[in-house]
C-alpha cells in the first residue's frame, strides 16, 4: 500500500520516537511504501530549533532521529505531478490549508492514501468527500491485520 506521509506525522515521530507513529515509520516497510514531497526536508530543517526547544534534544540529536525516521520514506519532486492534479489539489484545500496541496496531489497521482494527524485537514477533506486519508490509528489497524 502506498502511503503519502504528511509533515505533522514526521514532526510527531521526531518528538516521540517510541510512540505509534515512530513504530509505524520504523517497522512497517514490508507492509507500506512511504512517500512524501521533497520540500518536507526543508520544512524539517526550518523547525530544528523549535523542535530542540520543545524536546530538549540537541540539533545533532534531532538530525540523527530525523534520519532514522525518514530513511524509509521516498521523497519525490512535485515535478512528477501533472498541473491538472496539482490545480485540483490546490482547489480542494484552499479553504483548509494550501500548504497541504502537494500531499493531496501525490495521493491522487499515485492512487495512495494520505497519512495525517492534522485534524482540521482530516475533517475538511472528509467533509468534501475525499476518502483516501488515514489516521495513525487507521494505519496501525491495517498493519496489525496484515500481521495476522
Amino acid at each position: 500500500m502506498k502511503i503519502i506521509v504528511d509533515a505533522n506525522i514526521i514532526f510527531s515521530a521526531i518528538l516521540n520516537t517510541n510512540g505509534k507513529i515512530g513504530d509505524l515509520l520504523l517497522n512497517s516497510g514490508q507492509h507500506f511504501k512511504f512517500f512524501s514531497p521533497e520540500y518536507l526536508k526543508s520544512e524539517l530543517n526550518k523547525y530544528h530549533f523549535k523542535i530542540s526547544k520543545i524536546s530538549g534534544l540537541s540539533i545533532p540529536e534531532i538530525t540523527e532521529i530525523e534520519f532514522q525516521i525518514t530513511r524509509g520514506i521516498t521523497f519525490l519532486s512535485e515535478s512528477y505531478i501533472p498541473r491538472s492534479i496539482l490545480n485540483y489539489s490546490i482547489n480542494l484545500v484552499k479553504d483548509i490549508d494550501e500548504k497541504d496541496a502537494p500531499y493531496i496531489a501525490f495521493t491522487k497521482y499515485f492512487r495512495a492514501k494520505l497519512w495525517t494527524g492534522d485534524k482540521i485537514l482530516l475533517r475538511g477533506l472528509r467533509k468534501k468527500g475525499f476518502r483516501n486519508i488515514l489516521t495513525t490509528d487507521d494505519l496501525f489497524k491495517i498493519r496489525e491485520e496484515k500481521l495476522k
